[in-house]
């Protein structure tokens, strides 16, 4: 029986969402989740939330439980999920304050478990890693939000040195952020509809000679939109469209996977 087939990844800022929700905690062949994950009422939906650094920021980029925070929440029944984040600007098409659903992804990292797949011959189609439907639904709720660009994700913590930014910059990619990946690649392995929902908090350091960023800068502007950003969430709920038949599930009709969907 599904729990829940919409969920809410919160990102740097966001750890709590629903006003009324009962809290379940699941285990995972993967460990725990970042946090018990809260489900409730929202826009006529039952919605999962689940704070993606954890309820007090315990963990950083580079070392949230992704794996278990996918399963998890396909454990109970989600089939949907929408993944607000920080970003970084690198170009003149964003500006602080800018909300982008992004549709395309370059991954940076290096150092995480970035799919469930650890025998046999399974491959991810993944050219475009966003569900274009949600990220439909995430565009058609406010007219403001800027569709497409490509988001770089970096290994983090660090921010990116001046000589990186403008290398990122100078590839055409809009965005940069530390938690995109594998995120979106695990959600797609699940079967899931992902998309993420970028708030650009600050300029990375090489769009303009003499800044650079700062953790209080970021957490600042994102603290200041979480108002925006639920409004926006609500509304995103309320017109998601039905996932059956979504190639973001349907990719994986036929082929024998070697790992567990639960």
């Amino acid at each position: 029986m599904s729990i829940a087939d919409v969920a809410v990844i919160g990102g740097t800022g966001f750890y709590s969402f629903l006003d009324d929700y009962d809290e379940h905690v699941v285990d995972t062949p993967y460990g725990a989740p970042s946090a018990p994950v809260a489900v409730g009422e929202l826009a006529g939906r039952r919605v999962a939330f689940l704070p993606r650094h954890g309820p007090h920021h315990e963990h950083p980029p580079h070392a949230i439980p992704y794996r278990a925070n996918l399963w998890a929440l396909r454990a109970l029944g989600v089939r949907q999920v929408l993944a607000p984040c920080a970003v970084g600007g690198l170009g003149d098409g964003v500006a602080p304050g800018d909300v982008v659903v992004p549709d395309q992804l370059v991954d940076r990292t290096v150092r995480r478990a970035s799919s469930y797949v650890e025998r046999g011959a399974v491959h991810l189609p993944f050219a475009d890693p966003y569900c274009p439907h949600v990220s439909a639904a995430v565009a058609a709720a406010d007219a403001t939000v800027k569709a497409g660009g490509a988001m770089v994700v970096i290994e983090g913590p660090r921010f990116s040195t001046r000589a990186e930014s403008r290398h990122y910059a100078e590839q055409g990619w809009a965005l940069i952020n530390m938690t995109g990946a594998p995120e979106a690649a695990l959600a797609r392995e699940m079967r899931m509809c992902y998309a993420a929902i970028a708030l650009v908090t600050d300029m990375d350091a090489g769009a303009d000679t003499g800044e650079g960023v700062s953790q209080a800068e970021v957490f600042a502007l994102f603290r200041a939109n979480l108002d925006r950003l639920g409004g926006l969430l609500t509304r995103t709920v309320k017109g998601l469209p039905d996932p059956d038949g979504c190639g973001c599930s349907t990719w994986a009709d036929g082929i024998e996977l070697t790992y567990e969907i639960p």
